[in-house]
């Protein structure tokens, strides 16, 4: 279980936390560089777990319970070093405060609904917030200097990153409120009497 590839990616992805905030606290340009080098892996073995588990048939209870909690453990500590250590633009403290939000939210949703046996799909819409919160965060840890060290030194990776952070944001809030409904339709819904 633990020892099958899908689960050793989503493990990988929680291992790989500590470095990253200390990639982040360093702050140099080949520690930008670095930084977002690792948080690109660790977000495509979020791409690749999944699709491996389902192709070598390695589906497994724990694999579906730690992918999420990978996911958000990265998330959050790459919006806290970010903003911890003065990585984000202006006013971007806010759209990381409605990520890390929905993040509990969704979490919150999810433990309850498990209680009820009820699941919560993945849409089409988170799949892009994730894509595009990804994105942004790669952008922010590469930073100007990492940016410089590629040679791209004269593209404004804050306000690149930072745009793209709001619109993840936006894409956020509305799969959010799309989560809460689908939840609060379980809530209320009449249960089975015994």
């Amino acid at each position: 279980m633990m020892s099958d590839l899908p689960n050793i990616l989503t493990l990988s992805r929680i291992g790989a936390i500590p470095l990253l905030v200390l990639l982040v606290a360093i702050g140099a340009p080949w520690a930008e560089l670095t930084a977002a080098a690792l948080f690109a892996i660790a977000a495509i073995t979020d791409y690749l777990d999944g699709r491996l588990a389902r192709e070598m048939l390695q589906l497994s209870d724990f694999g579906r319970m730690l992918d999420p909690i990978a996911d958000k453990l990265l998330v959050g500590a790459t919006l806290m070093a970010l903003v911890g250590f003065g990585h984000l633009p202006g006013w971007g403290i806010y759209p990381a405060i409605v990520i890390m939000l929905r993040e509990i939210l969704v979490s919150g949703l999810r433990e309850y609904l498990a209680e009820i046996r009820v699941g919560l799909p993945v849409t089409r819409l988170a799949k892009w917030k994730t894509g595009v919160q990804m994105t942004a965060l790669g952008l922010l840890l590469l930073g100007a200097g990492g940016a410089r060290i590629l040679g791209l030194g004269l593209l404004p990776m804050a306000w690149i990153g930072g745009t793209l952070l709001w619109l993840a944001a936006v894409l956020t809030l509305a799969t959010g409120w799309d989560y809460l409904n689908a939840g609060l339709r379980h809530v209320s819904a009449p249960r089975p009497t015994r």
